[in-house]
């Protein structure tokens, strides 16, 4: 097993790269690659150094992306071909059918789509540059950024958020008025329907 982070050195081509999850907010990829464009082209380097992807050697020492799917895509869409990865588990040696059977257990593949349903793992996409746009993880990020509730650890946290506020509000609603969709949003997760939600730092309700 390989020991937590541990970094790889050499180049890894983004489009070898697979993901454990079926969408990104378009939105917050854009973000994304508009930070990145602000820094200066000579620094990329380096910049690409300090922004490791972390993933999962799989089956045929396949490379699965855990975290920083929008990333990920985000340098994709900006021309970057390589990426640094860091090593976090190599279940090479694991059958397929197991091996999705461990991710799963350790809350490490995603595989719901942009209306919240459940797909078999097959359906994952194949490259980041495949994954599909959800405006509500989108809504989801930008909710976190204005305050709607804090960072959390727990894998996949904007995507609950994304799953709670999909619920709530039409998708329709969210591409009509994205500023409108986010004011709700705020509303929603002060609520005391979100109190079991990752991060959630709501206002005290006295019972």
């Amino acid at each position: 097993m390989a020991n937590p982070r541990e970094p790889m050195l050499h180049p890894i081509p983004i489009l070898s790269l697979r993901p454990t999850q079926m969408t990104v907010g378009l939105r917050e990829v854009e973000e994304k690659r508009r930070r990145w464009r602000a820094h200066k082209p000579k620094k990329e380097g380096r910049r690409l150094a300090e922004h490791m992807i972390p993933v999962v050697l799989g089956p045929g020492k396949r490379h699965y992306v855990v975290d920083h799917h929008h990333l990920a895509r985000a340098l994709h869409e900006e021309g970057i071909k390589d990426v640094a990865v860091t090593v976090i588990a190599d279940l090479s040696m694991v059958d397929r059918d197991a091996f999705w059977v461990v991710l799963d257990s350790r809350r490490w593949v995603y595989p719901y789509d942009a209306k919240g349903e459940r797909h078999h793992y097959k359906d994952l996409p194949k490259t980041v540059a495949a994954l599909k746009d959800d405006p509500f993880r989108s809504l989801a990020g930008e909710l976190r950024r204005i305050g709607g509730y804090a960072k959390d650890t727990t894998p996949f946290s904007e995507f609950l958020w994304a799953d709670f506020l999909r619920r709530r509000l039409s998708r329709k609603s969210v591409d009509a008025d994205f500023a409108k969709a986010t004011e709700l949003s705020l509303a929603l997760a002060k609520s005391r329907d979100a109190i079991y939600l990752p991060g959630w730092c709501g206002p005290a309700f006295d019972d």
